[in-house]
């Protein structure tokens, strides 16, 4: 049978690429499935962009970041290849490009998924990239690869031997999405690569679904945003956006009522509430706002909430070098994303 690109020239990707029988499809096509992410003027995003615009004028200049987002499936490929097109890609001098811009491989032979692979993008990147990971053998594997966390991207192409098996993976044992809110450490600043934001870590642990609205500098929990939030089809919400308040009054006028908002639309919705971690570090910055998020849980409880629960921030790091856990005294870098992860994991375990 003859390739597809061959008979119509739209299915054709020009790559630099040279593997046997090398063919790209789509990623938003079937078998492929996108988690995550929304389409909308013609690349993927977050939220709708009429509500970014809406909230603030930060979340509407991240929201087309990819945080949170993957794409399954299942193949038998001896290598997996992409070619992605951008429109915005974020470079920092404290975050490595294989996490703002970059893409990783996991894969799932039966045992749970591993780390196989990282998408690197050149340093020079601009406008997308392609790059390819090869198998040391074949077999079928289930597929996820992450998508960047700081940065916009237009279009996806998977790249597979076009004789291989091609398959939808099978769906997270929780597929209704658990939804975390937050602040540049809730968007996965500054993991080494997107596969370790603490999200994605809880996911493989516990095979759960997930969406990430964690927005740099910008989680300020505005009416419009405990609005969008408040209407999502979730199983658990994480409030994480401590960090973004300019300061504990802010915190105070706003923390309560986001709970309140949620809880009005979903009665059952269990709700985790998490104060920054960094009160290790900056004691006195962050102290008297834990203790506003603590009234919010309280409060919560004296008026017969049975399904609210609070992260105390002192948590997350804690252990032998937690002062070894960030990149900058803020952003947690791979370590203190692992401890995040193990805490925030043990709650979230516990409510599925």
């Amino acid at each position: 049978m003859k390739n597809i690109s061959e008979i119509d020239k739209n299915f054709k990707v020009e790559s630099n690429i040279k593997r046997e029988n090398l063919q790209f499809w789509d990623a938003e096509t079937e078998p492929f499935r996108i988690y995550g992410l929304l389409r909308e003027n013609g690349r993927f995003c977050r939220m709708p962009e009429a509500v970014a615009k809406s909230v603030n004028e930060g979340v509407h200049g991240l929201y087309a970041n990819t945080a949170g987002g993957r794409v399954r499936f299942v193949t038998d490929s001896p290598y997996i290849a992409i070619s992605a097109e951008m429109d915005g890609v974020g470079k920092m001098p404290h975050f490595p490009l294989t996490g703002s811009v970059g893409f990783d491989l996991y894969v799932d032979e039966g045992g749970g998924q591993k780390y196989y692979g990282t998408f690197t993008p050149p340093y020079e990147v601009a406008t997308g990239y392609e790059s390819v990971i090869d198998f040391s053998s074949n077999a079928e594997r289930i597929i996820t690869i992450n998508f960047p966390l700081y940065s916009n991207v237009k279009k996806l192409y998977i790249g597979l031997d076009s004789h291989s098996v091609r398959k939808a993976a099978p769906d997270y044992k929780y597929e209704k999405p658990i939804v975390y809110y937050g602040s540049s450490i809730t968007q996965g600043g500054c993991a080494s690569r997107p596969g370790n934001s603490y999200q994605s870590m809880i996911s493989r642990k516990l095979d759960t679904n997930f969406i990430n609205l964690g927005f740099s500098g910008s989680g300020r929990a505005e009416e419009a945003m405990a609005q969008y939030l408040a209407d999502l089809e979730m199983s658990i919400f994480v409030c994480d956006y401590d960090h973004n308040a300019p300061d504990a009054a802010y915190l105070k006028e706003t923390h309560l009522p986001l709970y309140r908002a949620i809880r009005a639309k979903q009665p059952k919705l269990p709700i985790i509430l998490i104060s920054a971690a960094d009160v290790l570090i900056a004691p006195d910055t962050f102290a008297d706002r834990r203790e506003v998020i603590r009234e919010t849980y309280q409060t919560a409880i004296a008026e017969g909430d049975e399904n609210v629960y609070f992260i105390d921030g002192a948590e997350l790091f804690a252990g032998e070098a937690w002062d070894s856990c960030t990149v900058d005294r803020v952003h947690p870098n791979d370590l203190g994303f692992y401890r995040m992860a193990r805490r925030i994991e043990r709650e979230i375990a516990r409510l599925l």
